[in-house]
């Protein structure tokens, strides 16, 4: 059974960090280009960065120097280091392969107080 599982969520002030984390099951991880998305109320869903098997990264203007991804196949688990947050940050985020989307997570609230 596929699932994703979001944790590390909370309300922080501007400036401050958090560490999300995602723990996949019942799929090959360490093959698997993983993703972080966010959904702001009232927004769609946006892609946030990405990291590719070999460890490659790639991240969005708007979080790109704040932002770190990172992966532990080992662990079969995705990180994202987020640093410098601004109140527009405010979103719940998400964990998905980046190819053939798997079934969505309950995602994880990040809430940036000014």
């Amino acid at each position: 059974q596929v699932q994703l599982v979001e944790s590390g969520g909370g309300l922080v002030q501007a400036g401050g960090s958090l560490r999300l984390s995602c723990a996949a099951s019942g799929i090959i991880f360490s093959i698997k280009a993983m993703g972080w998305y966010r959904q702001a109320p009232g927004k769609q869903r946006e892609w946030v960065a990405t990291i590719i098997s070999g460890g490659s990264t790639n991240y969005a203007g708007s979080v790109k120097g704040r932002f770190t991804i990172s992966r532990d196949n080992a662990e079969n688990t995705v990180y994202l280091q987020m640093n410098s947050l601004k109140p527009d940050n405010t979103a719940v985020y998400y964990c998905n392969a980046v190819y053939n989307t798997l079934p969505w997570g309950q995602g994880t609230q990040v809430t940036v107080s000014s």
